[in-house]
């Protein structure tokens, strides 16, 4: 059995991750520091999979805590998920997020080269396209300047894990995820931001639920159809079976080079008003919302082209737009 890894495991991404490797007859090892999970998700991923993830709280932007865990523990790959990750905070927190996402990345990648480690996927992000002059956006797409420090790091991320490889036959994966959203079906699981949450949907759910008082929609003046900014939204389950998809390409050696990149999403845009109203429509609540500035940093239009990634990994999303809402929605009920 390998074993696989899961920093950041107890986070949105990252849970839902653990329980496919598991599903898939991995062994996982959590490591998180539990700045932005509660350990409860633990107990959560067992009550899915009836197993018990191992955990480690560790802080990896700690390197003397990095060394110590390498030091009594062998692994089969990484999942590396553990990053600050809001596009708003990261404006107004700029070294922060350097210290977090650039330091731990890192120290991960100094212990697997010291210790001839192998096979590493990393949390990358369509951040990395800025705007991208064409969509949907392909994995040639130009890598622009980003427009905020949170997209930064993913550019500086990869960057670093390229050069790596290059100096250290490193075999790596890059996902570049759109907007995952959604939580398992069981609602065991989901996105549970600690704090006033920074993502689309979470917000939407609380506002539903009462929690906030109103939805906050940021700007109604970009050029799409409707005003308001368009994303590819992809139900997490579905981009959690992507990172088992990337790990199987590496353990069978499979990859094409020793590192690679893969746009995650469905392929499809969809605008913040379209996702209000489907909302609505998939859990027949009304979302209390009003149109404000823009936000920093965010830009008019993302979606993906997922051809390579539906090829070379044989992997497609499965789940649809409305399945996504109602399990956030059933999620966020249950926590109540």
């Amino acid at each position: 059995m390998k074993k696989i890894l899961v920093t950041g495991g107890l986070g949105f991404i990252g849970s839902h991750t653990a329980v496919e490797l598991q599903n898939a007859g991995f062994e996982v090892v959590i490591i998180d520091d539990l700045s932005n999970a509660k350990l409860e998700v633990l107990n959560n991923i067992s009550k899915i999979t009836g197993k018990t993830p191992e955990f480690h709280q560790i802080d990896l932007k700690k390197k003397d805590q990095v060394v110590a865990f390498f030091e009594n523990n062998t692994i089969d790959g990484i999942i590396h998920f553990a990053a600050f990750k809001a596009v708003g905070e990261s404006v107004q927190k700029p070294l922060e997020y350097y210290e977090n996402n650039i330091g731990s990345l890192v120290y991960l990648l100094q212990e697997m080269r010291d210790r001839k480690l192998d096979n590493f996927i990393f949390s990358s992000s369509c951040t990395v396209y800025g705007q991208a002059d064409e969509l949907p956006i392909t994995e040639n797409a130009p890598i622009k300047p980003a427009e905020s420090p949170y997209g930064n790091t993913k550019q500086v991320g990869e960057e670093i894990i390229q050069d790596t490889c290059k100096a250290n036959g490193l075999n790596a994966i890059a996902l570049r995820y759109f907007n995952p959203i959604g939580a398992h079906e069981t609602a065991n699981i989901g996105e549970l931001p600690l704090g006033v949450p920074q993502n689309l949907i979470p917000y939407v759910t609380q506002t539903a639920a009462g929690i906030r008082e109103q939805l906050s929609v940021f700007g109604d003046d970009y050029n799409t159809p409707d005003g308001t900014a368009i994303r590819d939204y992809i139900h997490v389950v579905d981009l959690a079976k992507a990172h088992i998809a990337a790990l199987n390409r590496l353990l069978s050696k499979k990859n094409d080079t020793n590192f690679e990149v893969f746009n995650v999403g469905t392929g499809k845009g969809s605008s913040v008003l379209e996702i209000v109203k489907a909302f609505e429509k998939a859990t027949n609540q009304n979302l209390n919302y009003k149109i404000v500035e823009r936000r920093a940093g965010d830009i008019t239009a993302a979606y993906a082209d997922t051809t390579i990634a539906n090829e070379k990994l044989n992997w497609k999303t499965e789940k649809t737009l409305e399945e996504a809402l109602l399990s956030a929605w059933k999620w966020q009920t249950n926590q109540v």
